[in-house]
């Protein structure tokens, strides 16, 4: 029986509400991707007030409709993004979950309800990385020592490249196991 050809990985990188997709983090995680001979799908959005007011819909709605009936392998997040946690809870699909916001209780919910496969990852300076409030999640939780909401540390701009770096590492590993 003859088969087609292989389907490549489809990665999702999804864009906080202040943090797009050019933004060091998203750009290199998409390169990664990319250079791992995944296909990759970055949605762009505008974030306003309706956005605000319903993040988990928001994003839900926006990601089902740019992957059209498709399932991504895996899902690159940062911030806002991490709105996709309960979504991605419930189709099974795994995460590389950069400072999600887990003083939302969806997102924060959906991480304690997650599988094997998921990394989420945090500054100790993000007043927004709450890891307490998940104590029995199966995901790697990863805080980044001194780094902020962005994944910095605020006036130490090798320090946040080298952190950076780690954090990189981390979304590579997730790839390559797809």
């Amino acid at each position: 029986m003859e088969t087609g050809p292989a389907r490549a990985p489809l990665v999702l990188v999804l864009a906080g509400a202040g943090y797009g997709q050019q933004a060091p983090l998203l750009r290199w995680s998409t390169a990664i991707a990319r250079q791992s001979g995944c296909e990759v799908l970055a949605p762009v959005w505008t974030v306003d007030d309706p956005a605000r007011a319903d993040p988990v819909g928001f994003v839900t709605q926006h990601v089902e409709t740019v992957l059209a009936g498709r399932l991504p392998d895996l899902v690159v997040a940062k911030s806002f993004g991490c709105s996709l946690l309960p979504w991605a809870v419930a189709n099974g699909v795994p995460g590389v979950w950069l400072t999600p916001v887990l003083t939302e209780d969806a997102v924060r919910d959906a991480l304690a309800a997650v599988g094997d496969g998921h990394v989420a990852v945090g500054g100790s300076a993000d007043p927004m990385w709450r890891p307490e409030r998940v104590p029995r999640t199966r995901a790697q939780l990863v805080t980044v020592d001194g780094a902020d909401h962005a994944l910095e540390v605020p006036g130490d701009w090798r320090r946040s490249q080298r952190l950076q770096s780690d954090v990189l590492e981390l979304v590579e590993r997730a790839v390559r196991a797809r």
